[in-house]
């Protein structure tokens, strides 16, 4: 048997190939929109993708089961719960699928979603009757258990699913035997979870002992306790979980349509007409120079998380990137369905050159040279856009708190007449925070280059939770 995981960083997601080697013959679990590495990897080891599952439906990403159809000829296999515009073969609980000496057994486990299953899987060659492994989808993680709180706009409230996902852990994950691997989903960075670790895998008995939602309790603590403190869920996750049942174009038949080369004159009159021009540098580089009126959402970090955060998904997007990147910036929105690319800049921001009056930046300043800005009367504004928790556990004493995602809805709190000086905690997000306030008009501002991790290093002084008693909500009042 051939168990291989394959983790995606940037949305912190794990998928599965699992195979067969005697017939010849594989499945994919969960697979990410863009399939190549399963097709290869497959084809090395001299195997053909015939199944392909999904857990549940996605809301953080979509997946690649349709790309997996329509290239390999796979079936599609979802829990008999799932309803879906393609066909699929419905896997009830404790249904089987054999191919050689792989068994892949089905659990119905609902809770993080009403249709989420689980996949036992076993190597016939080895034991017959004790599994392998597990994978849990988004029932299990390693440290954490799927939040039941995302399809609240679908129908479900989180206490319902609270006590669903309850039942399925202990009745269908719990007594599995210690040594049973467990393999998730998601890792730390995944918004799916409050608290999920950096491991990728790891077994029923540890996380019997060390899961703070797996602990002995009642069910109605588990519920309390998995429906508080969830972070904020992107407004693209409800679109993505319904994509993600619909039938829709391939991704290799998007970024045939997407990736077209435009020259500048006409990426000013798509964004004179409304589209969204997002620019994928590193943030440094942006700063320097952009084209007046783009946001930035650099390539180096979260950068489909973000885009599917701050973009209008319905809206035209036309990419500033740097040369040759500009195929990678629109795949990774594809990872999410934003398939609303129109183009690139052709030749990047140097095609601004002859155009000064398109170009705009942020000016940024040193920790040294903010600290004594601060220091002058009538300083300007700390403007910290980390989350709550973040800024809650260590901050800039008199910084404001207004988290990236809900900034815009929030500008009120911000005063007009003082200079603004924002900051997160490296640089990445206070740059795409910079954008967007140029974009809403707000001119006197300045980024703190390298984020708080730069002040810090600088040994200028910070505030911390045993300073003094911090805000329950982690806002700190607006600036008048």
């Amino acid at each position: 048997m051939i168990l291989k995981q394959y983790y995606l960083n940037c949305l912190a997601h794990a998928s599965y190939l699992i195979g067969d080697s005697g017939s010849r013959t594989a499945a994919v679990v969960d697979p990410q929109r863009d399939i190549e590495g399963y097709v290869s990897d497959a084809s090395g080891y001299g195997l053909k993708i015939r199944h392909v599952f999904l857990t549940h439906f996605h809301a953080d990403f979509v997946a690649g089961h349709l790309e997996l159809r329509d290239r390999t000829g796979a079936r599609i296999y979802l829990g008999a719960r799932a309803q879906a515009e393609y066909p699929f073969v419905p896997m009830a609980d404790g249904s089987s699928l054999d191919f050689g000496q792989v068994r892949l057994t089905v659990l119905e486990t609902p809770g993080h979603t009403i249709e989420s299953v689980s996949i036992l899987v076993f190597d016939l060659a080895q034991d017959h009757r004790r599994p392998q492994a597990i994978l849990t989808g988004d029932t299990v993680f390693v440290g954490d258990v799927g939040r039941p709180d995302l399809r609240a706009s679908l129908g479900w409230s989180a206490t319902e699913l609270g006590r669903l996902l309850f039942k399925s852990l202990h009745t269908k994950i719990l007594p599995l035997p210690d040594a049973t691997l467990i393999y998730p989903a998601h890792g730390a960075g995944s918004l799916c979870g409050k608290n999920l670790s950096a491991k990728t895998v790891s077994t029923v008995g540890d996380q019997r002992l060390l899961n703070y939602a797996l602990r002995p309790m009642s069910e109605d603590e588990f519920v309390e306790l998995v429906t508080t403190d969830q972070p904020d869920a992107p407004p693209y996750f409800t679109y993505d979980a319904v994509l993600n049942t619909k039938e829709r174009p391939t991704l290799q038949r998007v970024l045939a349509r997407e990736l077209v080369p435009l020259i500048l004159e006409r990426v000013v009159a798509l964004q004179d007409g409304g589209a969204q021009v997002l620019d994928v540098r590193e943030p440094a580089e942006y700063a320097r120079a952009h084209l007046r009126g783009s946001l930035n959402i650099g390539l180096g970090g979260q950068y489909a998380t973000w885009a599917g955060t701050i973009l209008n998904r319905d809206k035209p997007i036309v990419i500033v990137a740097e040369p040759g990147r500009h195929e990678e910036a629109a795949l990774r929105l594809g990872r999410i369905g934003f398939d609303a690319v129109v183009g690139y800049l052709e030749d990047g921001i140097s095609a601004l050159e002859a155009h000064p009056h398109l170009v705009d930046g942020t000016e940024r300043m040193t920790p040294g040279e903010a600290a004594a800005a601060l220091e002058r009367p009538g300083g300007p504004v700390i403007l910290d856009v980390r989350n709550p928790q973040e800024w809650q556990h260590l901050r800039i004493d008199g910084s404001v708190n207004i988290p990236l995602n809900h900034l815009i809805e929030r500008l009120s709190e911000l005063p007009r007449d003082r200079e603004i000086l924002v900051h997160c905690a490296g640089g990445y997000r206070s740059s795409i925070a910079a954008g967007l306030l140029q974009r809403h008009g707000i001119r006197n501002l300045t980024e703190l280059a390298g984020g708080l991790a730069a002040w810090e290093r600088a040994g200028l002084p910070l505030r911390r939770p045993a300073d003094a008693d911090v805000p329950r909500s982690g806002d700190a009042p607006p600036v008048r």
